[in-house]
């Protein structure tokens, strides 16, 4: 135990207290450890939507003699409205609807070249949920569509 020795007068007499202060070192020793361990295994965050980017030149788009279908989706009061190149349509009959257009819109392309070759854009309006939009997105992508995509527009304020 440490003692406080002082140096006052009194003919050698010592007066010894015991040390208050907390010793911390350790402590942070032990938290800087800790701090290292759970860094080192902390997982990686994942994505589960797949997003291809542009590559950094990009190369122009090759779309003779292809037409994309439209598909609009509008968010309002609660219900969800779709419409496939301005034919209303509802979800569980989006495929179906997006194929018939694709196959009038792109006449040079077989069926099966419908699904890999022909383009589908999604458009959507700023009122409509993001959860609404990727469940589209994903519908499509179910019903066999490769080349799916979103229209961008730009925000008026």
């Amino acid at each position: 135990m440490a003692g406080k020795i002082s140096a006052g007068g009194g003919g050698g007499r010592r007066d010894t207290q015991p040390v208050t202060d907390p010793n911390v070192i350790p402590f942070i020793d032990i938290m800087l450890v800790l701090l290292i361990i759970f860094m080192v295994t902390a997982p990686i965050p994942t994505v589960d939507v797949r997003i291809d980017l542009p590559p950094p030149n990009p190369i122009p788009i090759r779309m003779e003699g292809l037409r994309p279908t439209i598909v609009k989706m509008t968010d309002s009061t609660g219900q969800l409205f779709i419409t496939v190149d301005e034919q209303p349509t509802t979800i569980d009959r989006l495929g179906d609807k997006v194929l018939e257009r694709a196959i009038e819109n792109n006449p040079a392309l077989s069926i099966r070249d419908i699904y890999s070759e022909a383009r589908v854009f999604l458009r959507a309006d700023q009122e409509s949920a993001y959860g609404n939009v990727i469940r589209v997105m994903s519908r499509l992508q179910e019903d066999g569509f490769v080349k799916v995509g979103i229209v961008a527009e730009e925000a008026a304020f």
